[in-house]
This record gives structure tokens, C-alpha cells and sequence, in this order.
């Protein structure tokens, strides 16, 4: 598996979770988590949660992960949200380093009640798909939610700690599996 921040402004418009967006896009093969800084505003048509449709789906400006699994064929939805949790997780996890406290439900993290994030899982006919997205200021969200940035819980938080944030999340992630997959390989099976 391999990471690759994007250093461009990209909007997440939906497309990054379709299939192999990362090889077409940026010629990433095989399982990886791509990753950036930009906005985020989802065309009706590219919702893929039953329970969004009809929603405004928007930010200013998010820190995005998309993360793609070839390894297990055919893809395997619970799988993924199995994978989704855990980068979920992770991410909460590696906030508290930053001093942002934060509480899961399910696949959101939120601070008090305000939502921090945005988590989609998917497959595809030949991968698992995740996206996930943190709002890095609490800016261009829907009017009807109530949200909260990165930014406004850290006043040390700046872009490139944002950077260091995605980057520590991204590789414990990938360690993650790593292990997951040692560890399968070195269980004797009866």
C-alpha cells in the first residue's frame, strides 16, 4: 500500500471514489490513500448514501483521504466499513496528539455536537473504496448542520500541521494493515 499527498487544490466532487481514480488520475497502482487540502461539493448525482441524497454535502476547505483496496476479490462492502472505522479511529486518535478532543459515532467524529468530519464507504467490481474528509475551518459548510474545523479547536494548528496530521494518519493506517496481513501469515490454522 502507498500514500501520496497531492499538494493542489482539488475539490471533492465525488469522483475520487469511483473505480481506479487513482491510477487513471495520478498513475497510483494497486491499494493506496491518496490525500489533500481542498473543498469539498458533491453533485447530486455523485451521493452514494441513500440517507444524503437531497442533502447539501460542502466545505471550504477539507483535509481528504480517499483509500482503495485490490486485496480481496470479490470487494467486500462489510469489509470496508470495517477499514473505514478504523482509519476513523485513527484519525480521532491522532487528533488527541494535536489536543482536539473529539467523540465517534460510527463513522463521524464530532467536537461537542458539532460534525469535525464527512466518511463514505464503497466497493467497486474490483475494490474497496473509502473516503474520508475533515473540515480544516468551519467555513462553506451546509447552514442546517452544525460543524467545527480543525482550525478552531487548535489555534496552533496551521496548514502544515495539517499536512503532519494526514501524514501520521495516513501511516499508521498503512501500518495497520500491514500488520493485520503479518499477522494472518503467521497464524497456524487448524
Amino acid at each position: 500500500m502507498v500514500h501520496k499527498h497531492l499538494n493542489e487544490n482539488l475539490n471533492y466532487d465525488g469522483i475520487p471514489i469511483e473505480p481506479a481514480w487513482a491510477l487513471k488520475e495520478y498513475g497510483v497502482k494497486g491499494s493506496s490513500i491518496i490525500t489533500w487540502i481542498g473543498p469539498m461539493f458533491i453533485k447530486k448525482d455523485k451521493i452514494i448514501d441513500y440517507e444524503d441524497v437531497g442533502l447539501e454535502i460542502k466545505s471550504d476547505a477539507m483535509a481528504h483521504f480517499i483509500v482503495e483496496h485490490f486485496d480481496c476479490q470479490p470487494a467486500d462492502l462489510r469489509m470496508a466499513y470495517h477499514r473505514q472505522r478504523m482509519l476513523v479511529m485513527i484519525l480521532k486518535d491522532e487528533l488527541s496528539n494535536w489536543n482536539i478532543h473529539c467523540t465517534r459515532n460510527g463513522d463521524d467524529l464530532y467536537i461537542n455536537s458539532a460534525k469535525l468530519s464527512v466518511s463514505i464507504a464503497t466497493v467497486t467490481s474490483s475494490s474497496m473504496k473509502i473516503h474520508l474528509g475533515i473540515n480544516v475551518k468551519n467555513q462553506g459548510t451546509p447552514h442546517d448542520v452544525e460543524t467545527s474545523g480543525l482550525m478552531e479547536n487548535n489555534p496552533d494548528m496551521d496548514m502544515k500541521s495539517v499536512i503532519k496530521l494526514i501524514e501520521d494518519t495516513s501511516k499508521r493506517y498503512m501500518d495497520e494493515i500491514n500488520l493485520i496481513e503479518e499477522d494472518i501469515a503467521k497464524t497456524r490454522i487448524f
